[in-house]
């Protein structure tokens, strides 16, 4: 079967497109992301070919779902290793999230012609990332600049454009090449090539320079680059406690809180010099419920100012499970629950801050919360319930801004100033930038990725924190419970890691800088602008539908 044969049929494009993207995902290396570049080619053909076709919007609809359903079942499978139902929950409802830009490219390439049509694929596809970064069902898993995070040497010039700037590379570049293999006119399905009037090299030049180009500007913008400054030891901790049967009252094996808090305190002890400070403990590592109006009395908080007594300057950072309490239900926040026993309250996955062993406590909730996990909107809780896709069930409480942990003390380094990431929160560009607007100079990710056992879930996780590191030119130091913690340049680099499923702790002198990026100071630009334009294209189909 020839080429042209393959080009003209849907079912091989429809598998293809899928296979191109996941074999250019994390966490396959470099040079396996460039196939990003040309996996939405097929896409691109699908649709040219079902219009030449005559098919209706239904029928592109119906082909370009299970293209996108295929992509995200092969990407993102591991979600079910928590349960079967979320992860498929999750993978069915994100392909038909997915299909929506599409299928509105789809009418207004019918309504609007070629230009305006190929310009609105990738108006539509940046605008609802956008969204997907920002509204209650987010899950930015899939954001096409999340793709080059195994090759943070390509994607340097993040840190003026943010992770949709990566998304605007893939858009670019699939339709450069879809225009010189396809032709730039509306073809018949068994045209496959741009007209013969143009060479060769004219043809491939455009593509070539969009692959290229961005290349060559982050090449530029990585050679010069140079850690920026005071440096600072901070030690990490793994302690490697099994969420399925060791970190929870039921588990086969399960082991006390005490008994997690002192191993997390021995791998502490055995880490730390008198240079350390701070010091990582991973999310809801203090998992039994922690009344936050009552902290300074708390068992677990007295051991650990009791370890930090023992090092003077030091400080400690760790997850936690904590409770607020509100006096009315007028006072009440919107995920409040109510218990005759305590009236209305808050369960919050939240960050805890030491400061010394005297030094005063700080608390930041998690607030990009898991969707069905951690949080389920008002209007879709009655209607699906939750999707338990590991850990607790249920909406947890939020806060409305970013906490940045500093230390109160005279006698301590003003100059690190930590931004408490808890796990999912990682994933998004501009909500980790928010932190360093705020004051960070350092970003300290804790998270739990043992839900999802050894699969590419927790790999990708840790990648995608190498692009935050770029986006705001920020040094990771990052505790996970299983694995894998690790500590991260300001160019994304990996120079420090443990290993996936070992009990341990790591030492790294990190840089603390203090300077605000482009990305940082005004956040996703590129974002904000493809919303404005699809409204605009939008609003433009539905004058050119009611002139039809």
């Amino acid at each position: 079967m020839s080429f042209k044969d393959f080009a003209n049929k849907p079912w091989v494009l429809t598998v293809l497109g899928p296979l191109l993207l996941w074999a250019g995902w994390p966490v396959h290396p470099a040079p396996a992301p460039l196939l990003l570049l040309v996996g939405l080619v097929p896409l691109l053909r699908l649709a040219q070919v079902l219009r030449a076709q005559g098919a209706s919007g239904g029928r592109f609809w119906r082909w370009t779902y299970l293209y996108l359903l295929l992509w995200n079942v092969l990407t993102t499978y591991w979600v079910a290793y928590s349960t079967v139902g979320g992860g498929i929950a999750a993978n069915v409802l994100n392909a038909a999230l997915q299909s929506l830009p599409l299928l509105a490219f789809w009418h207004t390439r019918r309504l609007a012609g070629r230009a305006v049509g190929y310009l609105s694929f990738v108006v539509y596809w940046l605008a609802f990332e956008q969204l997907h970064l920002t509204w209650d069902l987010s899950w930015p898993w899939l954001t096409l600049g999340n793709a080059f995070a195994m090759v943070p040497g390509w994607v340097q010039w993040y840190e003026y454009t943010g992770q949709l700037g990566g998304s605007l590379w893939v858009l670019l570049t699939n339709l450069a090449l879809f225009r010189t293999l396809f032709g730039s006119a509306s073809v018949a399905p068994d045209q496959v090539s741009a007209p013969k009037s143009q060479s060769p090299a004219t043809r491939w030049l455009l593509p070539a320079a969009a692959v290229a180009v961005p290349l060559l500007v982050s090449y530029l913008i990585g050679s010069r680059w140079q850690e920026k400054g005071p440096a600072a030891e901070v030690v990490v901790v793994q302690p490697n406690i099994d969420p399925f049967e060791e970190k929870f009252e039921g588990g086969a094996r399960y082991i006390t809180p005490l008994q997690q808090r002192e191993r997390m305190i021995q791998l502490t002890e055995q880490t730390v010099t008198p240079q350390t400070k701070l010091v990582l403990w991973p999310e809801t590592s203090l998992e039994e419920v922690h009344f936050e109006n009552n902290l300074p009395l708390n068992p677990d908080v007295q051991r650990i100012r009791q370890l930090l007594l023992q090092h003077p300057g030091l400080r400690l950072m760790s997850g936690m499970t904590s409770v607020a309490e509100y006096p009315s239900k007028e006072a009440a926040s919107p995920t409040a629950r109510f218990r005759d026993d305590l009236g209305y309250y808050d369960v919050f996955n939240a960050a805890l801050h030491v400061d010394g062993a005297s030094g005063p406590l700080q608390v930041y909730h998690k607030s990009k919360l898991v969707p069905g996990v951690e949080k389920v909107p008002g209007w879709l809780n009655s209607a699906l319930g939750t999707i338990n896709l590991g850990g607790v069930v249920g909406s947890y409480g939020s806060q409305e801004y970013r906490a940045v942990f500093r230390s109160a003390s005279a006698a301590t380094d003003s100059s690190l100033r930590v931004a408490p990431v808890i796990c999912y929160e990682s994933v998004y560009s501009d909500y980790v930038s928010e932190y360093v607007r705020r004051g960070a100079t350092l970003i300290g990710i804790i998270t739990n990725d043992g839900w999802w056992s050894d699969s590419p879930g927790y790999k990708q996780h840790l990648t995608y924190g190498r692009l935050r590191a770029i986006e705001t030119r920020r040094d990771i130091a990052r505790a996970a419970n299983t694995g894998v913690s690790a500590f991260v340049n300001q160019r994304g680099d990996i120079v420090q890691q443990l290993g996936w499923w070992v009990p341990g702790a790591s030492r790294y002198t990190v840089h603390l800088n203090d300077e605000l990026t482009f990305f940082t100071r005004y956040g996703e630009l590129l974002g904000h602008a493809a919303q404005i334009l699809a409204v605009l294209l939008l609003g433009l189909l539905v004058v050119r539908r009611f002139a039809k």
